[in-house]
């Protein structure tokens, strides 16, 4: 492989990687706690939440094709690498670990897109007319944060694998 291909598929990989690992933690260091002390029982705080989430599940799912993509460029051009399915290597084996992990991470994030962050919505235009359960609304809200706690937590365990194949 070239080595410039390699520079711009790295070049990819990297801006991806933090756009969706860097994203999470903003959100659950910063853009959380700052909603929760400011706004937390303002109905605004709903919609702000939902023009927020809208807008990464945008760019984490572009950031994810493009990993996918640049990734499996990366790894069939490693030394390492040895044919699809072959674990017979210590790199290899951190690689699957890596690949669990974010096959962990795109479920979660699955089930965050397509089921809690639609209730939650509809939830919250209920409860801006006064119309919706509070307690649901805590209960889907609790579960969003635990996602995507989880969600960040194993992007910092895929950043640790890539650290330690890199190492290799």
């Amino acid at each position: 492989m070239e080595r410039s291909t390699l520079v711009l598929s790295l070049f990819f990989h990297l801006i991806a990687t933090a756009i969706w690992i860097g994203g999470l933690f903003i959100t659950v260091i910063l853009v959380w706690p700052a909603l929760r002390r400011t706004l937390e029982q303002q109905p605004a705080v709903y919609r702000l939440l939902s023009h927020l989430r809208q807008k990464f599940y945008a760019y984490s799912n572009l950031s994810l094709v493009t990993l996918v993509v640049t990734g499996l460029f990366q790894m069939t051009a490693d030394p390492y690498y040895e044919g699809f399915m072959t674990f017979n290597n210590e790199w290899s084996r951190v690689m699957l670990a890596k690949h669990i992990a974010i096959v962990c991470m795109a479920v979660a994030g699955l089930v965050l897109q397509y089921g809690v962050a639609p209730a939650l919505e509809r939830l919250s235009m209920l409860l801006e007319k006064n119309k919706g359960d509070v307690t649901e609304w805590a209960t889907l809200r609790q579960r969003e944060v635990q996602l995507t706690w989880g969600i960040a937590i194993l992007g910092l365990v895929v950043l640790g694998f890539s650290a330690w194949a890199t190492a290799l």
